[in-house]
This record gives structure tokens, C-alpha cells and sequence, in this order.
């Protein structure tokens, strides 16, 4: 019966050791992280009437864009604009600005053309502004 016993411990010892088990190694990290989908498009925020920074980013399925350490100053009725050029003549509104330091996330329409609405814009409405705008490549 003790040789049963001793060889149910070296079995169950040599079970804990295998490498299943184990914690992830930074090499699979890594691996993990280069799984993560880049975005399809992506631009940095250039200040335009006023001091603006921060980093926009279409995802793959075109979906959401988002607004990564985003800072901006406040204003009367400020919206996210996707529009043709940095002028706000031809745009398209995402809605308004849900704050002025931080990241954020909106919801984008269906078929956008990227290639043709290539700049975010944080847009003052009452007073046609552009606060600032970041160029999606």
C-alpha cells in the first residue's frame, strides 16, 4: 500500500510541473499583443483655434472610432465632425463632443467613406470653429 502512495505523489508532483500549467511567459505576451488588430485608419490631433491633441482611430470594422488621450478646450456646443477637409463644409457629425480630456469612443455609420471623409474635426457649432483635427491615414 506505501508503494502505491509513493508512486500516486510522484505522479501527482510531476502533474503540477508540467508546462501547461504554467504562467504565461513574456514571449507569449508579445505574441498576444501582435494579435491585436491595428487600426484601419489613424491620425493625430493638429490644434487649430485651439490648443488640441490627442490620437483618432477608425477599428477594422470600421465601426467605432476612438478618441485616445484626447484633450481639447472647452466650448458653446462642440460636435465631432468626419469631413471631406478641415473647412466643416462637408462633413459628417458623429455627435457631441463627450469631453474635453480623456478617450472616448463613438458609434460611426454604416459605408463611410474613409478615403473621402479623412479628417476628424472637433467643430463649435454656433461659431464655425475648428477647435482642432487630426488627418486619418
Amino acid at each position: 500500500m506505501r508503494i502505491f502512495y509513493l508512486i500516486f505523489l510522484v505522479f501527482i508532483t510531476f502533474q503540477s510541473c508540467s508546462s501547461s500549467d504554467s504562467p504565461m511567459m513574456e514571449d507569449d505576451k508579445m505574441d498576444m499583443q501582435d494579435m491585436t488588430p491595428s487600426p484601419l485608419f489613424q491620425g493625430n490631433f493638429v490644434s487649430s483655434a485651439h490648443p488640441t491633441s490627442g490620437k483618432a482611430s477608425v477599428n477594422t470594422e470600421k465601426t467605432i472610432l476612438s478618441l485616445t488621450n484626447f484633450k481639447t478646450d472647452s466650448g458653446p456646443s462642440l460636435e465631432i465632425y468626419l469631413a471631406t477637409n478641415t473647412s466643416g463644409s462637408d462633413y459628417i457629425s458623429l455627435g457631441a463632443l463627450k469631453g474635453v480630456d480623456g478617450t472616448y469612443e463613438y458609434t460611426l455609420p454604416a459605408n463611410v467613406d474613409f478615403t473621402k471623409y479623412n479628417h476628424v474635426i472637433v467643430w463649435c457649432v454656433p461659431f464655425s470653429v475648428n477647435f482642432g483635427y487630426a488627418v486619418l491615414k
